[in-house]
């Protein structure tokens, strides 16, 4: 029996996760769970699952959760906070972690799970974002096995080498090309942009996803957010990543060779299948996931980006090339600007021109000291959010 963590068990990549985990109760056993402050979300997988342990982020949240569980599951112990959310990603009996908190707040458990020595399932960009080179020295250092879990990075991990060693140029890879649906405004009027609601911004036409990334997807900065952790993961300069728009969202994305050869990774647009992929790599198992009918499908279409549609993307491979602290600056950044369109408090269009005032207030550190990322990214948060609170004016 395999051990699962799941950091962030009740957003949409945890649910899933434990759907696939649910079809395979011979191999796998959840020993630990977390959420943010959704009681009655990880009490029903309390009761579904019966982990061993469970920590909410919130500490108000987990004293409901503690003692809901008093009375239906007493064994099941019950943590908050960062010593929570560490427990459960460094839990003794979990072989596997799936790191599926949301934004930068998922870093520090991650980092302790790679100290545990725990494979990681890595749902999370932004550890990558924040913290790439000192993410890949500490799983370099542990000797641990990540896998990635966005579809995208899932599908380049699966189009390469199977003895991938993170050198492109001694094993014959050229460039990656990382696949991008454009979201639901990709053929939307740029003057159309500025009216936008929240809840058209997060329709995404393919994927199910949380609010959060569902707005990056509309932006563009998923993409982008994509670029730099394809950067780290697979050792890949920007300048040989490419983003491909490719609205149907049947090829996940495609590694081309110096010898001419593309080879792609095709499949419905579901996370279920690159979670059951990382959950049993090199093995395959069911994830529940529909075959892929081509004959439905009938044509692939691709495109360029907009970078005047979609300046996140931009603003992406600029944090990327300037490098230090400065991708760790982009992501605060754009977490404070999407936080305050969901609240209604900015516009679409405002949000690149947050995240590029914040760049361009902010200068880039030296990216040797977890100290100076976090700090980098306090300080960029509070400069994001005096630009909410003035209202951005100057278009990007």
């Amino acid at each position: 029996m395999t051990g699962v963590s799941i950091l962030g068990s009740t957003g949409s990549i945890g649910k899933s996760t434990l759907d696939v985990l649910a079809r395979h109760t011979d191999r796998y056993r959840v020993v630990a769970l977390s959420a943010n402050t959704d009681v009655q979300g990880l009490l029903q997988q309390c009761l579904d699952f019966k982990p061993r342990l469970v920590a909410m982020a919130d500490a108000g949240s987990a004293a409901q959760l503690e003692a809901l569980l008093k009375e239906q599951a007493p064994n099941i112990q019950v943590l908050a906070g960062e010593e929570g959310l560490n427990a459960v990603a460094c839990h003794a009996d979990a072989d596997a972690v799936m790191a599926a908190i949301v934004g930068a707040a998922g870093l520090l458990p991650i980092l302790a799970a790679v100290e545990a020595g725990k494979r990681i399932l890595l749902a999370n960009k932004e550890a990558l974002v924040v913290a790439g080179g000192l993410f890949m020295e500490a799983v370099e250092r542990n000797k641990v096995r990540v896998l990635p879990i966005d579809s995208e990075h899932n599908a380049v991990f699966q189009c390469l080498p199977e003895n991938y060693a993170r050198d492109m140029d001694r094993q014959g890879v050229k460039r990656i090309l990382l696949t991008a649906s454009g979201g639901p405004f990709r053929t939307l009027e740029r003057e159309a942009l500025e009216r936008v609601t929240p809840e058209q911004a997060c329709a995404h036409p393919n994927w199910d996803m949380g609010r959060k990334i569902s707005v990056d997807s509309a932006t563009m900065m998923n993409k982008g957010l994509e670029v730099i952790e394809a950067h780290w993961l697979f050792d890949a300069a920007p300048e040989r990543i490419k983003v491909v728009v490719h609205p149907q969202s049947v090829i996940h994305s495609m590694v081309e060779y110096v010898d001419g050869s593309v080879l792609a990774q095709l499949g419905n647009p579901d996370m279920r299948t690159p979670i059951a992929h990382a959950l049993a790599w090199p093995e395959r198992i069911a994830s529940g996931v529909d075959s892929l009918n081509l004959f439905d499908v009938a044509h692939l279409d691709f495109e360029e980006p907009d970078l005047a549609r979609f300046p996140c993307l931009a603003l992406a491979f600029r944090a990327i090339e300037e490098g230090g602290s400065m991708p760790a600056i982009l992501n605060a950044a754009n977490e404070v600007a999407v936080a305050a369109f969901l609240s209604e408090r900015c516009s679409f269009l405002q949000i690149p021109q947050i995240i590029e005032e914040t760049m361009n207030t902010l200068q880039s550190e030296p990216a040797d000291d977890l100290g100076v990322l976090l700090d980098a990214d306090r300080r960029a948060r509070e400069t994001a959010e005096r630009l909410v609170q003035a209202g951005v004016t100057r278009t990007c």
